[in-house]
């Protein structure tokens, strides 16, 4: 067994290697995304909406909406799972010109408030609330206004910070934070060997300087959180290699000592609270139980405006010819029942995780915090099934009908439920034995039961 793993590192290690002496290539790659990338953002924004006659194999903007939100986030996310962030550092069109605007910017050093550590957090969650009120899975004018806006922010913020670094990926990026999460869980990483670094150091040997263009401290870096997986590092001063690990090590072993707190912030009221209430919003019976209330009670009073008034498209759905208009009260409703969501499922859960760090013996910030990472697995799986539907829609609007869709969703839920109680077994037994234990494992899986079960009434009603 030891042989076999031996063997995969070295074949690992080799690609590793490899990926560094083909950074040209990557480049040149990277530059082809990103004019594919500009094409679908930009030129189906100036179209006509498509027809009904109109096929994902013969209109520009079925084929922009399928690329991005049928084929590109879904199995960009499911990429981090399985080979951590190397999306960013192969394909990414913004971090491919953020780095080269940076390389002929001002060069400046990066401030305070560019470092806070809560963007994460509220850049998904504002970019997602917003998606959801201009309905940009829909429609190609929101999609310029989000994702070419986000492009032309990381194109600033490369001008005005650093050299050669891609600052905006580093801190500023919506789903820079999401990534991380999940690329945890990735069962490939770049190792750092400690006593290679030293005895390099030790021998004063002369080695060439890198660019870790997301600002990563190589040297301390102990989890894949924030590396690229770009190879530019690979054997640096022989203590850099591609290896395979336990996608449970990073979690279980590394979190535990990075104690930060807007992670779990993002994780309970980001990943498992905005997003589920953004893709349950427009089944919800409650989001329609309560405009309607709400309408009865402003035309009992007089007040129609918010029943009869809308926005421009650009704050507000707006497409009348299509028969698809937000009023005010759509949207304010819409809202709400966002963030009620988020609220709810953060606080529950939370409160869940809580109770089950208490299992574990006295109050402790980071017990909760480490305790709450184990829920990635399921927090990630819920975000890839929500985005994932959409994929279906598109297909079966194409008329192509997926049977097994409700078995392999079930499956992925399952599993990452299993998966999520197994690391909490394995994090709850770092601090507790026996009877405490077991009671903070079951603490842990009636909040993941939660979430669980609020994806499962999404898709089952």
């Amino acid at each position: 067994m030891r042989a076999s793993i031996d063997g995969w590192n070295g074949r690992m290690r080799s690609l590793g290697e490899w990926l560094k002496r083909r950074q040209r290539s990557i480049r040149h790659l990277q530059w082809g995304i990103v004019a594919v990338y500009l094409l679908l953002v930009a030129v189906p924004a100036f179209l006509p909406l498509p027809g009904r006659a109109a096929h994902l194999w013969n209109n520009l903007t079925l084929i922009a909406q399928f690329a991005f939100w049928g084929v590109w986030w879904p199995f960009v996310l499911l990429s981090m799972v399985l080979f951590g962030r190397a999306w960013c550092g192969f394909f990414c069109p913004e971090g491919a010109l953020t780095e080269l605007v940076s390389a002929r910017g001002k060069g400046r050093a990066v401030p305070r408030w560019v470092t806070w550590g809560g963007w994460p957090f509220v850049a998904f969650a504002s970019t997602t609330i917003y998606g959801q009120m201009v309905s940009v899975y829909q429609y190609p004018k929101p999609v310029l206004v989000i994702l070419g806006g986000s492009t032309v922010a990381a194109v600033a913020v490369g001008y005005l910070y650093g050299r050669n670094k891609r600052v905006w990926c580093r801190y500023l990026c919506p789903v820079n934070g999401v990534f991380g999460l999940l690329a945890k869980l990735a069962p490939l990483h770049f190792r750092i060997d400690p006593q290679a670094w030293q005895a390099s150091q030790r021998r004063h040997d002369h080695i060439e300087s890198i660019n870790c263009a997301p600002l990563v401290p190589i040297r301390t870096m102990k989890g894949s959180a924030r590396c690229h997986m770009c190879g530019r590092c690979s054997d640096f001063r022989g203590a850099v290699s591609l290896e395979l690990r336990s996608p449970n090590a990073e979690i279980v072993t590394v979190a535990g000592a990075q104690n930060d707190p807007w992670q779990t912030v993002l994780l309970l009221f980001g990943l498992m609270g905005v997003a589920f209430g953004a893709f349950d919003w427009p089944t919800s019976p409650w989001y329609v139980a309560v405009k309607q209330a709400i309408a009865a009670w402003l035309v009992d009073h007089g007040l129609l405006w918010p029943i009869e008034y809308s926005a421009p498209w650009w704050l507000l759905t707006n497409y009348p010819a299509r028969s698809d208009v937000l009023t005010v009260l759509d949207g304010a409703v819409l809202l709400g029942h966002i963030l009620l969501a988020a609220t709810l499922m953060g606080v529950v859960v939370g409160l869940t995780l809580a109770l089950a760090m208490r299992a574990c013996g006295r109050w402790s910030w980071r017990r909760f915090h480490h305790l709450a990472q184990t829920l990635i697995p399921l927090a990630g799986c819920g975000v890839f099934l929500g985005l994932s539907a959409l994929t279906v829609s598109l297909l079966r609007t194409e008329g192509i009908q997926l049977p097994w869709i409700g078995i392999a969703r079930l499956a992925f839920l399952a599993g990452a439920s299993v998966w999520t109680l197994w690391l909490a077994w394995r994090v709850a037994g770092i601090y507790a034995a026996g009877a405490r234990r077991l009671l903070a494992v079951a603490l842990v899986g009636a909040g993941a039961a939660i979430a669980a079960a609020g994806w499962g009434g999404l898709f089952w009603g």
